[in-house]
């Protein structure tokens, strides 16, 4: 049994579902969570029920906005208080750029990105795409504990019948020490749809979409099923849609429950990016689009008919 530290991120006061699924494939091993900041009752209770032991809420002078520094500062004196096996978080941008930081600090190892991962006798074995997902590796950490990893959203999923924990609160005073780069500001995108990153269902578009203004279609479809809107890299180069939304090996790397895929014919460098996919949507005017071939469900049709007959299906369906 491993002795494990999850480092959880909120969202507007919640806990990322991250954070969640790694304290499900937990199960059986002692978890304890660390936030940076405040946690409200109702949070701590939702960690308590998918097996935190212990929450611990990190506070102190310089810790009210993100700084890779002042958080790998706090959380570094926390873990060297502590006797802690493993130290996870989430594949999220402060993730990526938070735990390997800690790890340099510990002279320990970090798999990053890791889509599964087990305990072995105790010993972490995790599983982690290689060659913009081609193949899949089994990575294990040896060398000086804690063990530092990173788990890539929506990738493990809810646990069905989560193991309750203690989950006892407690505050502590931390240190975020030198801070040689401060953040001053942060500006909130316009957008309050969850980012590609960790969302649980993408509506993507591709070069088909012949303008930004088309991406509307793929706006209303999002909206009556939940979902964040992508785009492929001929998109993007196009003019049509920001980086920020850019879906592939140059974009951002996604794992959602579901994947509609407009217009896109499913270069390699797109499916680096959405390959992990639970389920697979195509739409494409070409039967021999290479989408198909990765593809659970396939539509020939274009995309401008089809699409709004999909939103309005979706709307009956649920009432909307």
């Amino acid at each position: 049994m491993a002795n494990v530290l999850v480092f959880t991120e909120t969202n507007d006061g919640k806990v990322k579902p991250v954070t969640l699924e790694i304290l499900g494939k937990l199960a059986g091993n002692t978890a304890d969570v660390a936030v940076i900041g405040d946690l409200a009752a109702d949070q701590v209770q939702v960690l308590a029920q998918y097996g935190a032991a212990n929450v611990h809420k990190l506070k102190g002078a310089g810790l009210e906005k993100y700084s890779p520094e002042g958080y790998s500062n706090a959380l570094s004196n926390f873990i060297k208080s502590k006797s802690y096996d493993y130290v996870f978080a989430g594949a999220t941008s402060t993730g990526k750029d938070l735990i390997p930081r800690l790890a340099a600090v510990f002279g320990a190892g970090c798999a990053s990105d890791c889509t599964n991962f087990i305990f072995e006798g105790g010993a972490f074995a995790g599983t982690r795409p290689l060659f913009a997902g081609k193949c899949l590796a089994k990575v294990e950490l040896t060398g000086p504990k804690p063990h530092f990893v990173t788990v890539r959203p929506n990738a493990l999923g809810m646990p069905a019948s989560p193991t309750a924990g203690a989950g006892a609160a407690a505050d502590v005073a931390a240190d975020a020490g030198q801070i040689r780069a401060a953040i001053k500001e942060i500006i909130k995108a316009a957008s309050t749809k969850v980012d590609l990153t960790e969302a649980n269902i993408i509506v993507s578009g591709g070069r088909a979409m012949k303008n930004a203004e088309n991406f509307k279609i793929l706006n209303d479809l999002a909206d009556v099923i939940g979902a964040t809107v992508g785009a492929s890299r001929a998109a993007v180069d196009s003019g049509f849609a920001p980086h920020a939304m850019q879906v592939g090996q140059t974009g951002k790397t996604v794992s959602p429950s579901l994947y509609i895929a407009c217009g896109i014919s499913g270069a390699i460098q797109h499916l680096a990016g959405m390959r992990t996919s639970k389920v697979i949507v195509a739409i494409n005017t070409d039967p021999d689009a290479p989408i198909f071939t990765k593809a659970d469900y396939g539509i020939v049709g274009d995309l401008f008919t089809v699409v709004p007959v999909m939103t309005e299906e979706f709307k009956k369906l649920l009432g909307k």
